[in-house]
């Protein structure tokens, strides 16, 4: 029902409750059993079983297992437990990740209020905040949170911080008027109190109208849990990827066992060789290399002050086209700050402050050592003001004492005190300025400027002042105005007795200001390629104002929440590739936001930290929540959380993900390239004469040096010179595109025929060691593919000998090992090797040095293709 728009007594006889009594406990009860407890309710999800089993049923998971069921059948237990293992680690790793949306919603329940004040039964009492039911009447007092959603039936001076469902920075001030328009988001039903939310000013009486699940956080929760989350750009890459090598393992596999059995080989033995061969055309390090990869990546990122809390998440970055950020607390401060201050023609910056910091509420208070400023944002902004300009409120209450006030109110617009001189007043410079002595009596007034320049005496500057005033608030920003008054002796506190006699003091504008580092941010994204969308609950105007001065966009054109709910799904779509700022929007249309951008293409980014945040950082391909200022709900529904509240830290992390997917890229390459090779020798160098090339278990080991411990260092591989040059990487490439295709029959074939040369010339001239000779060359041949491909486009002695440690310790390790499985007796038993002559060393390292000076070559001469295009 539209509560905001019923006038109080239709409410109350809607609801049967009476505002001077409130419930019955017998009528309470009724209706608890009716409505439910006052909660957020968990909806359930998967079960850990069913998550357990989409891990072990994963396209490249079902490949290593078959291939490892397969290896144990034909008498390889070595073989079967080792890929075993790797799927076990690989699906844990996925396993343990499926926790966040119940981590969640433990973390929404935490916002439940334990005891709330009621009137039941003619009496106010303190109620546990899950027995409350609609039709409750609710006492509210400033510090208390809201238990519910609530209308306002009596506001005296009433301020709620809604920033956590609205992302405005400041309280809004409650009515209990009818609202007249029909439509609004949440910021604009200033009649209505939301759950969740913080009093910080006055006190009410409300009555409740939804609990639990039908309030407006129980909507955000049920968002969160009706979303469902899409494969990052990788994890469908990799998807594909094993699809398609999965035929290719199994076409090889009949290939070579149907050749086999026409040359009459023994069935067990080419059994096992298919099998050996169908692994060794996957790359099935891939999932340990991608999981280490990623989490390598994510310890860099977190001394960047990341915390990585899903390791695709490092990658999806990479590919970001799109980053939707909130505005309050994500690009700004999330605290108000004076500005501007333009004091009248006869007085100066520092009475100006003077008349703020005294016509004001707010109060400081020493805690732990430090000062903290208490009240409402716009009056503690003017204290911080005054403050830095040396002028502090608690000795000024000692020279110029409050005698009398007014409060503050939304109907007059204006805040009223009146002030005596005391002795040591009457010295100070300021009071000597405007001719007060000891004992004199004045009056100050801060508020809406229009309302109080009809009570000054200078009606002549009243235009220019006006022009002044909207000026300022064209740009976003809040204006105050301040007068001040001499009193006589016997005159009363108010301004209406001197009504155009006041002294027009001058004025103060303020706004949330931009974080300092959020600008240059702005711009490395947009040199990125990434497009920056400003999202926010708070005024047009200073949306507008901030996402100008942070460059966000470069016009004046905002989206309103209700021009999107006049628009509609169908025309949000059409607006939604060029609008950068969205303005007064609620949850649901922040996540309409991202599905329109989704729908397009793009790969959408979405900051925040609030409660209100929440559904679309969990919808957006990544979701980035601020670890300081940000709420537990956004942090755990986030993929990444930035420590420092950095929107700076956003651009590490593309650079980061960039990175990381430029890596699997070059491990994919390597090691499809690679098994090319090694296939190319087993199928060839049988039907040349000389049969069973390779057993088995030397392909595994060879799988085990190359795809292992040379994948493991290629995983950390720096950035390569340009990676912040590129546009992002395409969601819609094919890991198998052109150039890798190219590169892999080039590599592969390179491998290939330069092993089979060396294995046909020890067959010529060294018979017996023909076969360790090849096993040994092709250990090379992936040592120098390696080196050759740290980087797609730079040269090898460009990026740096040492810039990767890891990969250099790796390729000696590498040769270590095969010279033990060559020359250590006990190993030339197990792996079926014999010893070779130092002599060969300079043939079995030739294919080695051929694979780099080709793919080094093939760099320099064909210019290869930006690796974004990957």
């Amino acid at each position: 029902m539209n509560w905001h728009l019923m006038d109080i007594a239709a409410i109350l006889a809607a609801q049967e409750s009476d505002p001077d009594s409130g419930l019955t406990s017998e009528k309470a009860a009724i209706r608890l059993e009716s409505t439910g407890p006052n909660e957020l309710l968990d909806r359930g999800g998967k079960s850990p079983w069913l998550i357990l089993w989409e891990q072990f049923t994963s396209t490249m998971a079902l490949i290593l297992t078959g291939a490892a069921i397969v290896s144990g059948f034909v008498g390889s237990l070595k073989d079967c437990l080792t890929i075993m293992a790797i799927v076990c680690l690989f699906a844990l790793l996925g396993f343990f990740q499926e926790f966040r949306a119940e981590r969640t919603m433990r973390a929404l329940k935490k916002l439940a209020i334990p005891f709330v004040r009621v009137r039941r039964n003619g009496e106010a009492v303190d109620i546990p905040s899950v027995e409350l039911v609609p039709g409750d009447i609710v006492l509210l007092e400033a510090g208390n949170l809201v238990p519910a959603d609530c209308r306002v039936l009596e506001s005296y001076n009433l301020k709620i911080q809604e920033s956590i469902l609205t992302g405005e920075a400041d309280a809004v001030e409650k009515i209990s008027a009818v609202m007249t328009e029909h439509s609004g988001t949440t910021g604009d039903l200033r009649n209505m109190a939301f759950m969740g939310t913080t009093v910080t000013y006055g006190r009410g009486v409300v009555i409740v109208v939804a609990t639990g699940m039908q309030t407006e956080l129980g909507k955000i929760a049920t968002m969160l849990q009706d979303v469902v989350e899409e494969m990052t750009p990788l994890q469908k890459r990799l998807d594909r990827l094993g699809k398609v090598l999965a035929v290719i393992a199994i076409l090889i596999s009949l290939l070579y066992f149907m050749l086999g059995l026409m040359r009459g080989e023994e069935l067990r033995l080419l059994l096992m060789t298919a099998v050996s061969l169908a692994v060794a055309a996957i790359p099935e390090g891939l999932p340990a290399v991608v999981t280490i990869t990623l989490a390598i990546g994510s310890q860099r990122m977190l001394q960047r002050r990341a915390l990585i809390r899903k390791l695709p998440a490092v990658e999806t970055l990479g590919s970001v086209t799109v980053i939707c950020s909130d505005k309050t607390g994500t690009l700004t401060e999330n605290s108000m700050t004076v500005t501007d201050l333009q004091p009248a023609a006869n007085t100066d910056d520092k009475l100006l402050l003077l008349a703020a910091a005294l016509c004001n509420d707010a109060v400081l208070r020493v805690d732990d050592g430090s000062v903290v400023m208490l009240g409402d944002p716009t009056e503690t902004a003017l204290l911080a003001a005054a403050g830095k300009a040396d002028i502090h409120k608690p000795e000024l209450e000692a020279l110029f004492p409050r005698i009398a006030e007014i409060p503050f109110d939304s109907a007059t617009k204006r805040m009223v005190t009146m002030h005596a001189v005391s002795a040591a007043g009457a010295a100070n410079s300021l009071a000597r300025a405007c001719g007060l002595q000891q004992g004199d009596r004045f009056i100050i007034a801060k508020g809406a400027v229009d309302v109080l320049l009809s009570y000054c005496d200078d009606r002549a500057s009243i235009p220019g002042i006006l022009a002044n005033a909207e000026e300022l608030a064209l740009q976003g920003k809040r204006v105050l105005a301040c007068i001040w008054s001499r009193l006589e002796a016997d005159q009363p506190v108010d301004p209406e007795l001197i009504h155009g006699r006041m002294k027009f003091t001058g004025l103060i504008a303020m706004m949330d200001p931009p974080r300092k580092e959020a600008h240059a941010a702005v711009i490395k994204c947009l040199q990125a390629g990434i497009r920056p969308v400003m999202i926010t609950g708070d005024h047009p105007l200073t949306a507008s104002s901030i996402a100008r001065s942070l460059e966000i966009t470069d016009n004046d054109i905002v989206v309103t929440g209700n021009e999107l709910d006049r628009i509609g799904p169908d025309g949000l779509a059409g607006i939604a590739g060029h609008v950068s700022v969205y303005a007064r929007v609620s949850p649901s249309h922040k996540l309409l936001i991202v599905e329109a951008l989704q729908m397009r293409g793009d790969v959408v980014a979405m900051t925040g930290d609030g409660v209100n945040d929440a559904p679309a950082l969990k919808k957006a391909d990544i979701g980035v929540s601020m670890g300081i200022t940000g709420t537990d709900v956004a942090k755990e529904a986030a993929d990444m959380v930035l420590l420092d509240d950095n929107f700076a830290t956003i651009v590490s992390a593309v650079e980061e993900g960039r990175t990381i997917y430029d890596n699997i890229c070059k491990f994919i390459e390597f090691s499809v390239a690679g098994n090319l090779g090694k296939i190319i020798a087993v199928m060839a160098l049988p039907i040349m004469g000389l049969t069973n090339p390779l057993t088995p278990l030397q392909l595994l080991w060879l799988n085990l040096l190359t795809d292992g411990l040379l994948g493991l260092g290629m995983g950390v591989e720096r950035p390569e010179p340009d990676i912040m040059q590129r546009a992002p990487i395409s969601t819609t490439s094919q890991i198998f595109d052109r150039r890798m295709l190219r590169h892999i029959l080039l590599t592969g074939g390179v491998i290939g025929l330069s092993s089979i040369a060396v294995a046909w010339h020890h067959w010529l001239h060294h018979p017996s060691d023909w076969q360790t000779a090849l096993f040994t060359s092709l250990a090379f041949a992936q040592i120098g593919q390696a080196m050759a491909l740290r980087s797609f486009n730079h040269s090898f002695f460009k990026v740096g000998y040492f810039s990767n440690p890891l990969l250099l310790g790796m390729c000696v390790a590498v040769i270590l090992l095969q010279m033990l499985v060559v020359f250590l007796p006990s190993m030339q038993s197990f792996f079926n090797t014999t010893t070779i002559e130092l002599s060969s060393l300079i043939w079995i390292m030739a294919p080695g040095l051929l694979v780099f000076a080709t793919l080094e070559l093939e760099k320099a001469l064909s210019k290869s293709k930006p690796a974004q295009q990957l």
